[in-house]
């Protein structure tokens, strides 16, 4: 089940979770939605199919279909969880998967699947985003899903590291029996013991109240809460503890850029966490008749950091100043944080709309270069 967020009711009978409160008064209550589906598309982005599997392999892909999303169901069934990689034509039985784990620790060990399962538990709600997530494919690189597994910390304690500085190599199986246009092989990254502790990190074997799918990583996948999912590796296949000057693997090279590092550091410990900051963007714009007068209403969600802001801001055009969101409340363990702002533009055209966080103690790179911004085009006033 969804944790972290009590229900509310409001006057139409529709839950909300307690990131999303409803006003007294909601200025659309007597309007009706206009056009087939009530929403404008988003303009410059690219016609990608959403919430289908497309491709195979390393060139596999699903994007998610955030328009869609409703406070009351902030899950993202699994059918329709985002993949970055399919899953590989080689990839060996499930059935007898082992983990192996070893390097400088005391007791080295193979971890099968079963005992995996029969150790899994709640994990709660988690978002996961790949950092390689762009405008062209409507942002669709990005889920939230309800994980069941094993802690990391469990494991590796059994394991006793040597030495206290030692860190985490997590490894993937990595071979594919097609050569890929889009992406290179390395499914591996290394982590320090604290990074992960601090994180939450587990061993995934269920997503939404089921076994873990192939393309998802299954058997068992590692899930790092609040990182990037370049980091969450799949189908994960070995733990090595290695010592603390140990090089940054192709994995961690590839995606130094888009998690923001400082270069491509050669050695794992010279990289930064790659967590993902304050993020917010709009998922659809729905358009109104209300008291025979036009007006549009944006719907979007927020994610990412590490606690919780007190104002969103937007803007339509550069030449706008920005203005607080009308309806937003961001709570801690919400995976995403749903919101709305009543809107009504001036004169027809095009409008590009921009989300800000003005309060200096929160980290926002993306979200201050206008890397979420989209763009809509009204023509009617």
């Amino acid at each position: 089940m969804f944790s972290g967020s009590a229900l509310f009711a409001d006057f139409a009978g529709i839950a909300w979770t307690s990131s999303l409160r409803p006003r007294q008064k909601d200025p659309f209550a007597n309007g009706k939605l206009l056009g087939l589906l009530g929403t404008l598309d988003f303009v410059n982005e690219s016609p990608v199919p959403l919430s289908i599997p497309q491709g195979s392999e390393l060139d596999g892909r699903l994007y998610s279909d955030l328009s869609t999303l409703e406070p009351q169901d902030p899950i993202t069934p699994t059918g329709k969880f985002y993949i970055r990689t399919r899953a590989s034509q080689l990839l060996p039985d499930p059935a007898s998967w082992q983990v192996k784990l070893g390097g400088i620790v005391d007791r080295p060990m193979n971890l099968g699947i079963e005992s995996l399962r029969k150790a899994a538990k709640p994990m709660g709600a988690h978002l996961m985003e790949c950092a390689g997530n762009v405008r062209l494919a409507h942002f669709g690189l990005l889920s939230v899903g309800d994980w069941a597994g094993v802690p990391l910390a469990e494991i590796l304690d059994k394991a006793k590291a040597k030495s206290p500085a030692a860190r985490v190599l997590v490894s993937g199986f990595d071979q594919y029996a097609e050569i890929s246009r889009t992406s290179v092989p390395g499914a591996s990254w290394v982590f320090s013991r604290e990074q992960l502790d601090k994180a939450g990190a587990f061993l995934a074997t269920e997503l939404n109240g089921q076994p873990l799918t192939k393309d998802h990583g299954a058997p068992v996948r590692l899930v790092v809460p609040g990182w990037y999912g370049c980091a969450c590796i799949k189908w994960v296949n070995e733990i090595t503890l290695v010592g603390e000057v140990v090089e940054s693997t192709s994995q961690m090279r590839e995606y130094a850029a888009r998690t923001q590092q400082k270069g491509v550091p050669l050695l794992a410990k010279d990289f930064q966490p790659a967590v993902i900051e304050q993020a917010a963007t709009p998922i659809r714009i729905e358009k109104w008749n209300v008291a025979g007068k036009i007006k549009y209403r944006v719907v979007g969600i927020a994610w990412g950091g590490s606690q919780p802001v007190k104002m969103l801001q937007i803007r339509f055009n550069p030449e706008e100043n920005y203005v607080p969101v009308d309806n937003f409340h961001q709570v801690t363990n919400d995976p995403w944080t749903f919101w709305t702002h009543d809107w009504s533009p001036n004169t027809p055209g095009t409008y590009a709309i921009r989300l800000s966080v003005k309060e200096p103690a929160v980290q926002a790179r993306r979200l201050d270069s206008g890397y979420y911004v989209r763009s809509v085009e009204i023509t009617e006033i």
